[in-house]
């Protein structure tokens, strides 16, 4: 099997993936885009990089805040561009959703995505729901929910990420975390499959995520070994994993390295408990004479920390208004994404006996997980 059978097909009979045609049809859509799916694999294949080197590093690490809210504004616009010169719509047209109200529909399909994951059977390893949250995030720095609808994206993700990170899971186990009939799984399996290869392309071909669970573990391992004044690191365990948990809702991902995230959600933990870890910090990781990656240091935790502080879950209310303005963004009159099929809903499947007009659409973000 090729490369790109290895990426898209893992977890998938072949009779389930084309991935011969695949091969073929992107190659001739995308230049270049083989040997970077190749890199990508061989990336993978040869176990963790360096980040230093990474992708992550180069092309997804942004300088601040500001750079992130101009990129979802830029797709915003990008977006609104298109629907105006496709006549579909007005630039000042209220059906249309902001850069703002963006940013609400994707933090709720993004809890949505971190819930589907944390059901899921069998259980979902960190590193792929880190995976697969990373691969959200980045999607929509440069795309529009109104163009590509959250819910097939998120579901996209969490695929794409099972195969990257080699978590081991049949095609039919996935859907089968859907509460759907065995028709509708098909359904949403094909459009998982349709989506894939957008989503890759989106991402231009960086599928390799540097998740700040490894370095965390190193950072206890080391407490242990090298940092005899804390008698048992373990206990910072569970505070710590509140704060990724908490951090993970944030852009702190895109904003800094795993491995400062993990260290200061070592360093928040062991402030919550009342335990001074200065000398860790200035003699075991060597920052007593280097002050400024010391203040950089800490300018990045307080930074974090005032993330996780300011962060708002959406409102219900207000998510459930945005949901009606994003449907019909999604609609027939609107929809602009006519190289896809069906952003959302099963009417024209072959296997899905036509309903009354109030049952057409035959998914939505309830049929997940019973759970969710």
């Amino acid at each position: 099997m090729s490369e790109l059978g290895y990426v898209l097909g893992a977890g998938l009979a072949l009779k389930e993936f084309p991935w011969r045609v695949c091969w073929g049809w992107w190659c001739a859509r995308s230049r270049g885009a083989g040997r970077a799916l190749r890199v990508a694999v061989g990336e993978r294949r040869a176990a963790v990089g360096m980040y230093h080197s990474s992708t992550q590093r180069r092309h997804w690490t942004f300088r601040s805040e500001e750079e992130l809210a101009r990129c979802r504004a830029d797709a915003n616009r990008k977006f609104r561009c298109k629907a105006v010169a496709s006549g579909k719509a007005r630039q000042s047209d209220a059906l249309l959703l902001e850069s703002r109200e963006e940013l609400i529909i994707c933090k709720y399909y993004e809890k949505k995505l971190l819930d589907f994951c944390s059901v899921f059977k069998p259980a979902m390893p960190r590193s792929v729901v880190g995976t697969a949250t990373m691969y959200f995030k980045r999607f929509y720095l440069n795309n529009s929910v109104m163009e590509y609808h959250p819910r097939i994206i998120m579901l996209t993700c969490a695929f794409l990420a099972c195969k990257v990170d080699e978590f081991n899971v049949s095609s039919a186990q996935f859907v089968g975390n859907l509460r759907e009939n065995p028709p509708g799984q098909e359904k949403a399996l094909e459009q998982i499959l349709e989506y894939e290869l957008l989503l890759i392309q989106q991402l231009n071909f960086h599928l390799i995520v540097h998740n700040p669970y490894r370095p965390f573990e190193g950072f206890l391992i080391d407490l242990k070994t090298r940092y005899p004044l804390l008698e048992n690191p373990e206990v910072l365990r569970k505070t710590a994993d509140d704060f990724l948990n908490r951090v993970a809702l944030t852009d702190a991902y895109l904003l800094f390295t795993p491995s400062q995230i993990a260290l200061t959600a070592i360093l928040s933990s062991a402030s919550r408990a009342g335990i001074n870890m200065e000398s860790y910090l200035s003699e075991c990781l060597l920052l007593k004479e280097n002050r400024k990656s010391l203040s950089q240091l800490l300018d990045g935790m307080k930074c974090m920390k005032n993330l996780i502080k300011k962060y708002e879950p959406p409102r219900p209310e207000e998510v459930a208004a945005l949901k009606q303005k994003l449907e019909k963004c999604h609609s027939s009159e609107l929809a602009l994404n006519a190289n896809l099929k069906k952003r959302k809903g099963y009417e024209d499947d072959e296997y899905i006996t036509k309903k009354s007009k109030m049952d057409e659409e035959e998914w939505t973000d309830d049929d997940l997980v019973d759970s969710l």
